[in-house]
């Protein structure tokens, strides 16, 4: 269980850090203030503020979000009427603005405010010490933060350094960081796979170990069998072999086997068990482990592997749009954690390849055209390159407001479901 969680909390934190450090790293470079790079969701834990920018570990592991200046529907937490503390410097310029309970500015000068501009000509006005006979105007430094209701410290967002004032190559750049760097942990992890076993493991339709008292060894299936057919159906690989038992539970089916290049067949019936949620049928038998040391195989793996775990994905989900949908085919933080649960029980390399597959996941789902995600964020992008004027600031609001409650029902479905399908079944 301990091993489980530590593993979880790690796969979990290096796939959010990498996506997000994408955004994070672009944003940067193309002037567009990070006012918070944070990692979960929901309330704060801890926070730390460097170089403009506030780093934040939240209490729920459902993702993280990198925060920039002019891309939150409420990018200014203030309201007319409400007091504030201001904290001015020798200058005379505002340098921070408490609007929490939770700290207190000791030199502070308490505020009821009545209207500012933190984002054109930097200024704020109010009442000043409870004095409502004297409006004064106060004027904001460029690089002042604002204290939110949470205790969390934040720059504020003027024009410049906000998003929408970055060139639209650079926004889409930034958009489809994340999911780039996605792949490239997944072609990292698969590379490291392959130095560490000393070679790129491959199989093809040999079986290598037969359990004991499985289906398959009393049916007479021995090791170094080739299961080169199930039930007329040829099976040239050990997926396309496995794929045709999985489906066949409880049912009785035909194996051609090739034994020493004699063909014999084999009736079998799979015995059903639940493997990451799902029913499938089993035999008993695990697939014939082929090592190429070749430095050539071992460099190429991680682009090999990650090619085709891409291409996998992106065939269950053209699966998921012709064949119908179904929540089963989609998994949350609650299947990760199962995922990673049996993953852990393999070792280290069993949980980095995990982690490979989880950020290929990751980097897909993130770029489908769905507003809130990055493809919807690109998608609106390159209406707006082909418009040559952006989109309705309003507009655009409600969009991402639809895509992100839609985002909201579909995670706490996926949940419930998972829940269901891996603690409850």
């Amino acid at each position: 269980m301990i091993i489980t969680i530590i593993a979880f909390i790690i796969v979990f934190g290096v796939l959010v850090f990498v996506h997000e450090f994408g955004h994070y790293f672009f944003a940067k470079k193309a002037g567009i203030l990070v006012r918070e790079f944070s990692i979960g969701m929901g309330p704060k834990l801890w926070f730390y503020r460097k170089n403009s920018t506030t780093y934040t570990i939240r209490l729920l592991p459902i993702g993280g979000y990198v925060r920039m200046a002019g891309a939150e529907e409420d990018d200014v937490p203030l309201k007319k009427g409400m007091t504030v503390s201001l904290l001015i410097n020798d200058e005379n310029k505002v340098v921070k603005i408490n609007t929490s309970n939770k700290k207190t500015l000791i030199s502070g000068v308490p505020v009821q405010i009545s209207d500012w501009d933190l984002e054109d000509k930097l200024w704020i006005e109010g009442y000043e010490n409870g004095n409502d006979s004297e409006l004064k105007v106060y004027e904001v430094d460029h690089d002042a933060c604002i204290i939110e209701n949470d205790g969390t410290e934040v720059q504020i967002a003027p024009k410049d350094v906000q998003f929408q004032s970055a060139k639209i190559i650079q926004r889409m750049l930034t958009n489809f960081a994340g999911p780039m760097n996605n792949f490239i942990l997944a072609i990292v992890a698969f590379l490291v796979i392959a130095l560490v076993q000393g070679g790129v493991a491959s199989t093809d339709n040999q079986i290598g170990k037969v359990q004991e008292n499985s289906v398959a060894q009393k049916a007479g299936i021995k090791p170094n069998d080739r299961i080169i057919a199930v039930d007329n159906i040829k099976t040239t690989t050990w997926q396309e072999a496995s794929a045709q038992i999985q489906k066949n539970g409880n049912k009785k089916i035909i194996l051609k086997i090739d034994r020493k290049n004699k063909i014999i067949k084999i009736k079998i019936t799979p015995k059903v068990q639940i493997e990451n949620g799902k029913k499938v049928g089993m035999i008993g038998v695990m697939a014939k482990v082929h090592y190429d040391k070749s430095i050539v195989a071992i460099l190429s793996y991680g682009f090999t592997q990650t090619w085709y775990i891409i291409t996998s994905i992106i065939g269950v989900l053209g699966k998921m749009f012709t064949q119908g949908f179904s929540l089963n085919d989609l998994g949350g933080p609650v299947a990760m954690y199962s995922y990673t649960s049996e993953a852990a029980h393999y070792g280290i390399l069993s949980v980095m390849n995990l982690m490979a597959v989880l950020s290929i996941n990751l980097g897909i789902v993130n770029l489908l055209p769905i507003p809130a995600l990055d493809g919807g964020k690109l998608l609106l992008n390159i209406v707006e390159a082909i418009r040559r004027k952006p989109l309705d600031p309003e507009k655009e609001g409600i969009i991402t407001l639809v895509g992100f409650g839609f985002l909201m029902i579909l995670m706490i479905l996926v949940t419930w479901n998972d829940i269901q399908r891996y603690f409850l079944h």
